[in-house]
């Protein structure tokens, strides 16, 4: 399971590229931009540590406010396959499933959960995991099975390959 550290440094990170290092251009380094980092450091602690506590409804609204503001868009938030596999997108995955979408594809289920298409495909043949009625799988059931796994309940404890 990934570490508080390691996600609140993604968060970091992806909050430096995206919003402070254009500020700090604009601003042509304005000693601002400095407290700024300091600040962002401090919440992104905060966020991290709502995202991974026992408030579902907090950690899916500090997950879904973190996602707008570092993808926004005019479309639905579709993240490459291996965003699933960073810091933010397993806390995302584990506390809101895909926040976008009610159901996902087999790839996109696969990078969630950290196993093959295929992997996904065989869970669903075993009756491990349900397929969407429209294709595909359902992002909550994506969202439960993680849940199950950290928790080491026996459904999470089989392997997933």
């Amino acid at each position: 399971m990934l570490t508080r550290g390691e996600l609140v440094e993604q968060i970091v990170q992806l909050l430096d590229v995206r919003l402070l290092d254009p500020l700090d251009i604009l601003l042509e380094g304005d000693d601002a931009v400095a407290a700024l980092r300091r600040i962002v450091r401090i919440r992104a602690a905060r966020w991290a540590d709502t995202m991974r506590g026992a408030d579902e409804d907090a950690a899916v609204r500090a997950a879904a406010r973190l996602v707008a503001t570092l993808y926004p868009g005019d479309r639905a938030f579709d993240p490459p396959l291996d965003w699933w596999r960073t810091p933010l997108g397993q806390t995302v995955a584990r506390q809101a499933g895909h926040p976008a979408a009610e159901r996902v594809s087999y790839a996109t289920a696969g990078a969630m959960l950290g196993i093959s298409r295929q992997g996904v495909h065989d869970l669903i043949k075993r009756g491990r995991l349900p397929r969407h009625p429209d294709g595909g799988v359902p992002a909550v059931a994506v969202r439960d099975r993680l849940r199950a796994r950290d928790s080491g309940s026996s459904e999470g404890e089989t392997h997933d390959q």
